[in-house]
């Protein structure tokens, strides 16, 4: 491990980071809207959208030439929006797996209870987290229908189809990951286009990129940390063009096959290019975008 050294940099006012912004080179035409904007997003949060516009080497915080506090601020709104969009289609993912899992496992087992009995699972210590985390959820949810259950029904846990309710999307694609019977996987993944594998990998990535929109994350130009694995063999329109499996263009991919499969008339494509014809400055490249995405087969319909 390198030297370590202590973090000493004092605390400074909006008003003392407007002026060092200046000094940097930033263009700041209304100091205290700035300064009002740093004071409610952070100078920290907003730090990470400044990066795009310094002059390399970036260590020494020079901005390039003609930059202004509203280029940072329109790369920032660009990414909330853009996260408010991704979030919002996710949900239609998130919703349709969750009742795929639960109705194809009740189904097939013949079981209302199967998420909690350890006999339809492969791995014990998996399974066991899964039951302490199903607890908490069940020890703090304050919902109506969870509530019901408790006051009416002597039972410990609640049937699949409302004990699915109240699961995190991960701790949901935890479950199916675990599962013994490899043809519930099969048919549940099937139902989606993919293979085991391919599904099990897309969904993480897909609960990745909701939980970094649900936490406010930057995502426009973040390289993610997971490679997706691809599917064997390809029975809808997927995109062709190489195209860098880390960038969030690669993410939106895989939401966009999940909802041709949900919605086929899904307006993805239409908002995605409204949101950047907003945008216009926007580096498409540094989303991972490559030249000609629109005439991807994926796209096109």
């Amino acid at each position: 491990m390198p030297n370590r050294i202590s973090y000493n940099k004092p605390y400074k006012s909006a008003k003392d980071l407007v002026q060092l912004l200046q000094t940097r080179g930033l263009i700041i035409n209304d100091l205290k809207r700035a300064e009002n904007y740093i004071r409610h997003i952070g100078y920290y949060r907003l730090s990470a959208y400044m990066c795009p516009h310094l002059e390399h080497p970036k260590e020494r915080h020079i901005y390039k030439n003609n930059k202004t506090f509203q280029n940072i601020l329109d790369l920032y709104k660009f990414d909330k929006k853009l996260r408010l969009l991704i979030f919002n289609e996710i949900e239609k993912i998130e919703i349709a797996v969750r009742s795929s899992i639960v109705n194809n496992a009740c189904e097939y087992f013949n079981d209302p209870y199967w998420i909690t009995n350890s006999k339809y699972f492969i791995y014990p210590d998996k399974f066991s987290k899964t039951i302490s985390l199903i607890d908490k959820e069940l020890e703090h949810s304050k919902e109506d229908f969870i509530i019901h259950f408790k006051t009416k029904y002597s039972n410990t846990y609640p049937p699949a189809w409302i004990l699915a309710e109240i699961l995190p999307l991960g701790v949901l694609t935890g479950i199916y990951y675990n599962i013994k019977e490899i043809s519930i996987k099969k048919k549940i993944a099937n139902e989606f286009g993919l293979q085991v594998k391919p599904f099990e990998s897309w969904m993480s990535i897909v609960t990745l990129t909701r939980n970094a929109c649900c936490h406010h994350s930057r995502i426009w130009n973040k390289q993610n940390t997971m490679l997706a694995t691809e599917p064997k063999h390809i029975t809808r329109p997927w995109i062709k063009l190489p195209t860098d499996k880390l960038r969030i263009y690669f993410d939106i991919c895989i939401i966009k096959w999940f909802l041709d499969c949900i919605s086929p008339n899904n307006t993805l494509r239409d908002k995605i290019c409204k949101l950047l014809a907003d945008y216009p400055c926007i580096d498409i490249s540094a989303m991972g975008f490559p030249a000609g995405w629109l005439e991807e087969e994926l796209w096109k319909g």
